[in-house]
């Protein structure tokens, strides 16, 4: 076993994603320590003890420690916030706003005052108004704060693709950008298998219901399990940019940056390419887009805007 990085990652949430992102960060040791808080310390605990008697077996030397103390955190150099609840029947698009949003606050006031110099990965929903959020309840330099949700819709896609090329998925590139909800952009023309457009091997009315399927992978997931939602992607999303930021590795990938002029925006957090490294946010890159996608883009960043207004409205923001 070589000597794992002194480094040390809190999971904020130990639900499904929030204990699969550990699981998935010790494993790859992105840092010699994992800190895994809830608000329910003894099932943050409980998750920690169960993944360090994995370690024995899959034979990774991370600490883990579960926690509700927000001490236990200090020092992070980086941290993955998966906390907040999922929409329930009955509740509102405001109501989850206000919970969420609620949430997000005061994670941000302990990380900002025991982590100042940590990167924020946020994987809560609504993401891009809650990456929004906590970014502006931290006061961190915008490169160190980003959102988790274009590198799980365009893997959602290359999954896609690849089922229906029938090739194999790691072949598959696959770009998606906007808001992570029903108003994304997949961008077709950019989807490819090895270099070969996936226009080449499958028609355009096929690619068209595969990018709108990735609209609605997340609810598509719901509806099978019955009860919960998707967790094993999302968490390897959200690791694989912790991966990218903790060693430097500048991957070009899609999250939710802060937009200053990009795609004619300014002032909201919207899903981007991203070259994530040792700063965080290293660059985020402009693509040109064709008419129907900057007019997609337009309406994404619509649905943001209407979000940022009720968070407002709360008093949130």
């Amino acid at each position: 076993m070589q000597a794992v990085t002194q480094r040390k990652i809190t999971v904020v949430g130990a639900g499904f994603v929030g204990m699969s992102c550990a699981h998935r960060a010790a494993q790859l040791e992105l840092a010699s320590e994992v800190v895994l808080i809830d608000v329910n310390g003894s099932r943050a605990r409980g998750i920690a003890l169960d993944l360090s008697q994995a370690a024995a077996i899959e034979g990774w030397g991370t600490r883990v420690s579960g926690t509700d103390d927000p001490q236990a955190t200090a020092d992070s150099d980086l941290v993955i916030v998966t906390a907040g609840k999922p929409r329930q029947p009955g509740m509102s698009r405001s109501d989850l706003l206000e919970v969420n949003g609620r949430v997000m606050i005061a994670v941000a006031e302990y990380v900002r005052r025991l982590s100042p110099a940590a990167h924020v990965i946020v994987v809560t929903n609504p993401l891009d108004t809650m990456v929004h959020l906590c970014r502006h309840a931290l006061g961190f330099p915008a490169r160190q704060v980003t959102g988790m949700a274009g590198v799980l819709d365009s893997a959602r896609l290359r999954y896609f693709i690849a089922e229906a090329t029938g090739t194999g998925v790691v072949d598959v590139d696959a770009m998606v950008m906007g808001a992570h909800g029903d108003s994304m952009v997949p961008l077709p023309k950019r989807c490819s298998v090895s270099g070969v457009p996936a226009l080449d091997l499958i028609s355009p009315a096929e690619l068209d219901e595969l990018s709108d399927r990735t609209r609605h992978g997340g609810a598509e997931i719901v509806k099978l399990l019955g009860t919960g939602s998707a967790f094993f992607a999302p968490a390897a999303a959200a690791v694989a940019m912790a991966a990218s930021i903790l060693n430097d590795e500048r991957r070009l990938l899609p999250c939710a940056c802060l937009l200053n002029g990009e795609y004619g925006l300014e002032g909201i957090y919207m899903g981007v390419p991203a070259i994530l490294g040792a700063r965080g946010v290293e660059r985020i890159v402009e693509l040109p887009l064709d008419t129907e996608a900057r007019i997609a883009m337009q309406k994404t960043a619509g649905t943001i805007e209407d979000d940022l207004d009720a968070l407002r409205g709360l008093g949130l923001l």
